[in-house]
């Protein structure tokens, strides 16, 4: 062999060497990048979920809401084809990751048109998660579909003065709840309770002669501000101070929006607050937009209006308002199961607040749906009552100071 040749073939020998070398310590440097990436991930989501006021919904997000189950099992019928068993179906597909991928850059799902809209329409964007489930809470998730512009021009048009009682507009006949003064207030005649309507307006089929389409179910005399005062009777009949807000937004302000619901009812917050400085828990009391078999129950022979909790996904401070929700919840399930289902949060475009930064105690709370009549609401009013009225006496309890607790043991 040559001295040229063999120094070739050694010159070629060193190059890929160090070529390998070069490939060796790229490798590990990858290696070494992703295991402190991992490390400091894992750090940073312990840091999050313990000391953060993380929105319930977050973990609902981003790629992780763009995938389901099927999602992984296909991923595994990449190395196991026989796992592939409809290639219409496959996650990978060209036709669902071309979609995926649009999904994921744009927010837009091209097999759901309604996500087109969601953006500039309230309340189609729906971003609710399951926080704490009930026996009937089952897959569904409460809907929150606002009135179309016809429905609530015609219902601002014909809505009734502030001064009008409410109690005397057409319902169906019920059991009343006793006077207030048939049980002194337990809570020393201090209305601590108040109870409100943002969305005032919002109505029930059953109760509107001639309308059967759930998109025109309000209405500005009969709706859901009757089922408000039941639940307030029902409180102040089981001793609890309890304020009712009658407030016919449409009718009272100005060139009214209702997107602007919200704005106008934390006004009411503050307002009783200041007509009222023991006011403590607080209820904005809503319908929801569910079928009438995703809003009912039969107890014992008799149809019950559900009721879904609704937590402000966007307030810093919402913890604290599903544990004041949690116990309500908890109560109504011990007693009668499957009125409540279950506790949601939410933090769709637009609110995601629902004025719950303006206390820890304040909750909303949807009452049926538009296929339910208010005997039915009127029902679970009671129930609730019940429920709400045995939680904030045992709250007072826990708050009451240390001296009053020192005084009662000496007397």
């Amino acid at each position: 062999m040559k001295w040229s040749e063999w120094a070739v073939r050694l010159n070629n020998q060193r190059k890929t060497g160090g070529e390998a070398g070069m490939m060796s310590k790229v490798f590990i440097g990858l290696m070494a990048y992703t295991f402190v990436f991992l490390v400091l991930l894992g750090i940073l989501g312990y840091a999050q979920s313990k000391y953060g006021n993380t929105a319930p919904s977050s973990s609902m997000k981003g790629v992780s809401s763009s995938v389901s189950s099927q999602f992984f099992i296909d991923m595994m019928a990449m190395e196991l084809p026989r796992m592939q068993q409809d290639r219409q179906s496959f996650t990978f597909s060209q036709h669902n990751v071309t979609g995926f991928l649009f999904n994921l850059l744009t927010g837009v799902n091209p097999n759901d048109p309604k996500t087109m809209l969601a953006g500039e329409v309230p309340g189609l964007s729906q971003d609710a998660v399951v926080l704490r489930k009930g026996i009937s809470t089952g897959n569904d998730t409460p809907e929150d579909y606002g009135p179309k512009l016809e429905v609530l021009e015609k219902a601002t048009a014909a809505a009734i003065p502030e001064t009008t009682p409410v109690e005397t507009q057409p319902v169906k006949e019920v059991v009343p709840a006793p006077p207030v003064t048939a049980s002194p207030p337990r809570t020393a005649g201090k209305n601590i309770a108040f109870i409100y309507q943002s969305h005032n307006q919002e109505s029930y089929l059953p109760e509107l002669p001639g309308v059967s389409d759930p998109d025109k179910a309000f209405d500005a005399k009969t709706n859901v501000t009757l089922v408000g005062k039941r639940l307030a009777e029902k409180l102040e009949q089981d001793g609890i101070g309890a304020v009712h807000s009658e407030t016919n937004y449409p009718s009272v302000i100005k060139d009214f929006k209702y997107a602007y619901s919200y704005k106008y009812s934390l006004k009411t917050l503050q307002d009783a607050l200041a007509a009222h400085s023991d006011l403590k828990f607080y209820f904005d009391i809503h319908r929801d937009s569910q079928k009438r078999d995703k809003t009912t129950v039969t107890i014992d022979g008799k149809d019950y209006a559900q009721v879904y909790f609704i937590i402000g996904g966007k307030n810093p401070g919402w913890k604290e308002n599903e544990q004041f929700a949690a116990k309500i919840h908890d109560a109504l399930e011990s007693k009668h199961p499957g009125i409540s289902k279950g506790i949601h949060a939410k933090s769709a475009d637009g609110n995601g607040v629902y004025n719950q930064n303006f206390s820890p105690n304040n909750v909303l709370i949807e009452v049926g749906g538009p296929y339910n009549s208010l005997e039915e609401c009127y029902r679970t009013a009671d129930l609730l009552a019940e429920a709400i009225s045995g939680v904030i006496l045992n709250v007072q309890k826990v708050d009451a100071p240390a001296d009053s607790k020192d005084s009662k043991k000496q007397g």
